[in-house]
């Protein structure tokens, strides 16, 4: 039995909020039925486990008030931007014979006897909860589907799944699918063609450049060494030394004026 303990608590002040927060304790609301909304604040210890499972907002409780005990169902959980710590919790009082529409999770079982799953097949949820319309004596805590003996490109369907009496899906007219198991999808690269490998040719590494550029380069140093080379065969210039020498050998050249 789920069973909660609870205190009753004033309507306080912001700082009085606070300080009840920083000893440890979670400010809740209870509201419902024909009585008044009732402040309730519950231990932080007793229920942050309890808040981080699946079930917790789908599952009916035994709150216990300073010994007074009521059937209540969590309804919203506020938690702090920063800390994302629960700081305030609503709780709706069942009454008998009552009916709640509320978002069960979906649970599966028997994935080791799926054929589809043993293929290598994907189980693909299409839906981790339903919302179902339900009787406050007859919550589910969860959905069950059973993967045995699935195939691949199986779909589970909400008529396949077994609900207790008196539940029934908010989505009616419809067969909606709540998972398929699929083939697996292989990413395959594309092999070469090839004309890509020629253009992909590289030259050894370090030297940054491709083998046709690397040709070129060759050609381009082999006719850099003939030019040289051809160079070197042409006659070099005359000396200076030797031109002066031939032109004191010729008379110098006066200007006679004119009388």
């Amino acid at each position: 039995m789920n069973i909660l303990k609870a205190t009753k608590r004033s309507a306080a002040s912001t700082g009085q909020t606070n300080k009840l927060r920083s000893d440890g304790f979670i400010p809740a609301v209870l509201y419902g039925g024909k009585e008044n909304n009732l402040n309730i604040s519950l231990k932080k210890l007793h229920l942050q486990d309890l808040i981080k499972t699946d079930t917790f907002m789908s599952k009916v409780f035994d709150l216990d008030i300073d010994g007074k005990a009521e059937k209540v169902l969590p309804r919203d959980i506020a938690y702090d931007p920063v800390s994302d710590e629960p700081i305030h919790i609503d709780f709706m009082r069942i009454a008998k014979g009552s009916k709640l529409v509320l978002e069960v999770p979906v649970k599966f079982i028997n994935s080791e006897k799926s054929p589809g799953l043993k293929k290598g097949g994907v189980l693909n949820i299409v839906r981790r909860k339903v919302e179902l319309k339900c009787p406050a004596e007859n919550i589910p805590n969860e959905i069950v589907v059973d993967l045995d003996n699935t195939e691949i490109n199986t779909s589970l369907k909400i008529s396949s799944v077994k609900l207790p009496e008196n539940v029934t899906p908010t989505i009616t007219g419809r067969d909606f699918v709540i998972a398929t198991v699929v083939a697996p999808t292989i990413l395959v690269e594309p092999e070469k063609t090839e004309e890509v490998a020629a253009e992909g040719e590289v030259a050894p590494e370090g030297t940054g450049e491709s083998v046709a550029e690397g040709a070129t380069s060759a050609e381009a140093t082999k006719d850099k060494s003939a030019k040289a080379t051809d160079d070197k065969g042409k006659a070099a210039p005359a000396d200076k030394s030797k031109a002066a020498q031939s032109d004191k050998g010729k008379a110098p050249i006066k200007e006679t004026k004119k009388k």
